[in-house]
């Protein structure tokens, strides 16, 4: 019945899905979190237990941890919230995983993953649509031209952020770009490259970001050059150029507490309805140091109703018996074609 799943920051708006779609199936998963007077009306709404626990102490989070064997982590931004949540689990012996797609997060994780392995213990971050689908399409993409030497992948995400992702964001818009060169993470300036992409409807002009594959590709294919692409308006490429040279401003608290007051201000995510409509189109291409190319296409459903969907599989998946100790990727462990076993998805190859 998978009851023994603890949804770690039970009341935002991602996590939310992911209970849905568990009492869709008659699971129980266990909710957590800090705040009691958050966590109390939810857990009634749903009929599910709850525990209150903040993250300052690993013990406290061992402690309640007890009787459970995964842990999905919802508690974003997770720069906050992942190391202390990982050191629990792993003291508990309790399988990781998160949504996260902060490139800090993976790496910082990463590092983690030899004392994880020791104590038998998986970290997957990442288990939405970032990076769930390009994941899958990295490690394809490696799989047609196993010599590749680069990757571009990019992505067009039809719908608006939650909190969560903005406030994300928000967070990080001064703080620049970030790719792989020679096997290493560069800094580069925000929007440092732009390219016009077709998703399958002509080209759309995208911006280079700090996304998750960054980091996990190259842990998925070896691929020593990742660059990652987003779909981006002009008003919001603008604003990513801008942010090279007010970076200092837009990292001051007043314009950060402005720009989080409006994000809360508004709803806390797509509706039911924007996700049913929502779609996310993804596009990627290796070359070989001959210049040889293989390039494919992702399409699947709306980010956040596709995150509920891999998330909680892969927490299904993970409690019955599917983890592999150490840091892990999507691809890794349920393999190249996982994504496809999902309603709404299918890959085309160029």
């Amino acid at each position: 019945m998978n009851n023994n799943i603890l949804i770690y920051g039970a009341n935002g708006y991602t996590a939310e899905l992911i209970i849905e779609l568990a009492q869709s199936e008659g699971a129980k998963p266990i909710l957590a979190g800090r705040s009691q007077q958050k966590l109390a009306p939810l857990a009634t709404r749903h009929g599910l237990s709850y525990r209150v626990f903040g993250l300052e102490d690993i013990g406290v989070i061992a402690k309640n941890l007890t009787g459970v064997a995964v842990v999905v982590n919802c508690a974003g931004p997770f720069s906050r919230t992942a190391r202390a949540m990982v050191e629990g689990c792993i003291a508990a012996g309790v399988h990781y995983l998160d949504i996260t797609g902060e490139i800090d997060v993976f790496e910082a994780l990463a590092l983690l993953g030899p004392k994880a392995g020791k104590a038998g213990v998986m970290l997957m971050p990442g288990t939405g649509f970032d990076v769930v689908p390009s994941d899958c399409l990295a490690a394809h993409l490696k799989r047609r031209l196993p010599d590749a030497t680069a990757l571009t992948l990019a992505f067009q995400a039809i719908g608006q952020p939650s909190h969560g992702t903005a406030t994300t964001m928000v967070e990080n818009v001064h703080r620049g770009g970030m790719v792989r060169r020679d096997g290493k993470l560069v800094a580069v300036p925000s929007a440092s490259a732009c390219r016009d992409i077709d998703f399958g409807k002509g080209p759309v002009t995208t911006m280079c970001i700090p996304w998750g594959d960054v980091s996990t590709a190259w842990v998925s294919t070896a691929i020593s050059n990742i660059e990652v692409f987003m779909a981006a308006p002009t008003a919001l490429r603008w604003m990513a150029k801008a942010s090279r040279y007010m970076g200092g401003v837009m990292g001051s608290n007043f314009v950060q507490g402005l720009l989080k007051k409006q994000i809360d201000a508004g709803p806390a995510g797509p509706d039911a309805d924007q996700r049913q409509r929502g779609a996310s189109h993804l596009w990627g291409q290796v070359r070989n140091a001959g210049g040889q190319t293989a390039t494919s296409r992702l399409d699947t459903v709306e980010g956040y109703a596709l995150t509920a969907l891999t998330a909680w599989d892969i927490a299904k998946r993970t409690a019955n018996g599917e983890a592999q100790p150490g840091y892990r990727t999507p691809s890794l462990v349920f393999g190249v074609d996982y994504i496809l076993n999902f309603a709404g998805t299918t890959r085309t190859d160029l």
